[in-house]
């Protein structure tokens, strides 16, 4: 059996559509990492209802028209305008007009919001994820601090926003991949993959080998879980836990855990699976990262272990109970504090992908609600 640890993540799910994790902005305003693939081996506001009682005899709660709570209270369905849709589509998304809304409704306990679209294929030149921090206020992680939670309606609570096109990337990914890139890697090492890990001894969910073998003249090959390959900024979607580093800066493992990271200086990728080029290999001590970047504060001992995500899907019409069933199944498996059901197999949650030291919840509790 899996170890696993709790995350505390309501989400609210947004269908929108086409996103991709890759690019870093200008630290201290927003900072949005986009994934175009999920592992690289191989490759409207709407009208007030007025009513003082909003429940629904199904359950539900209708916030406004076209805002609802559903009924398993594990997401939100936002009903918006085509435009607004399309526009989320095209990697254009008013962010801001949809966690303005939402505040509106639900208080300011939330650390994530996930926005979700609906599509039922990934829509072509789109990433499959985007993160987009809000705010920064750890340091020693190689990222500046900044707080942005303002024009997101967040009274500071906020960390960050993930849109993903298809609601089925919380089960497959790039789910755990964007969550890593709240912490990592700004700049914590260096790399020729923007964001991410690229050649280098992380192992985990933003790149990186965990096995060098070195083939002579320069050339390597790196490997992963026993594999001959490696992804340079993903690694098989929600089918590998995050690795020793990505633990560390997330402030889920003390700094004498932290291991050694090797990385290699000038890579360059040959046909061959997993196999590349370099000039040399350059070994990071955990004393080197953290005389490099300071301490992380807060420290382990008082880094937050569990986290709240509120889910948002947007659609231009209520979502089908077909859909809302099966979210509410990759919601409650992605959160548990356990190991998901058969049904996702060798696939992590969050408290598998964390080894038990983090947790996330996705309910929107009574409590989490502005009455």
């Amino acid at each position: 059996m899996k170890s696993r640890t709790t995350f505390t993540y309501l989400f609210l799910l947004v269908t929108i559509l086409n996103v991709s994790c890759s690019s870093d902005a200008i630290e201290g305003t927003d900072i949005i990492e986009e994934d175009g693939l999920m592992d690289d081996t191989n490759g409207i506001d709407g009208e007030n209802g007025g009513e003082e009682d909003n429940g629904q005899d199904d359950g539900t709660i209708a916030f406004e028209a076209g805002l609802v709570l559903d009924e398993d209270r594990r997401f939100v369905n936002y009903v918006v305008t085509e435009t607004a849709y399309n526009a989320f589509l095209q990697g254009e998304g008013d962010l801001r007009m949809v966690t303005n809304k939402i505040y509106e409704y639900v208080k300011d306990d939330y650390d994530f919001i996930f926005m979700l679209n609906v599509e039922e294929e990934q829509p072509e030149g789109l990433y499959f994820g985007r993160h987009t921090p809000v705010q920064n206020h750890v340091s020693g992680t190689g990222s500046n601090l900044y707080d942005n939670t303002g024009t997101y309606g967040s009274e500071g609570r906020l960390k960050g926003i993930i849109h993903m096109p298809r609601t089925v990337y919380v089960k497959s990914g790039p789910f755990l991949h964007e969550i890593a890139h709240y912490w990592a890697n700004h700049n914590f090492l260096e790399t020729t993959v923007g964001g991410h890990w690229g050649y280098a001894s992380v192992g985990g969910q933003l790149g990186g080998f965990d096995e060098l073998v070195d083939l002579g003249n320069n050339m390597y090959r790196g490997r992963l879980n026993g594999n001959n390959n490696f992804g340079t900024f993903a690694n098989g979607g929600n089918s590998v836990p995050y690795g020793n580093a990505e633990l560390y800066l997330m402030g889920l493992i003390p700094a004498d855990e932290l291991q050694s990271i090797s990385f290699a200086r000038n890579a360059e990728r040959t046909g061959n699976s997993g196999e590349f080029s370099a000039d040399e290999i350059v070994t990071y001590t955990p004393q080197d990262l953290i005389e490099q970047h300071g301490e992380r504060v807060p420290s382990y001992a008082n880094a937050q272990k569990t986290f709240n995500g509120l889910a948002i899907v947007l659609s231009v019409s209520a979502i089908s109970q077909e859909i809302a069933d099966r979210l509410n199944e990759d919601l409650e498996n992605f959160s548990r504090a356990a190991n998901p059901d058969d049904s996702w197999s060798s696939i992590n949650n969050f408290w598998e992908a964390t080894q038990g030291k983090g947790t996330m919840n996705i309910q929107v509790l009574d409590e989490n609600v502005r009455l």
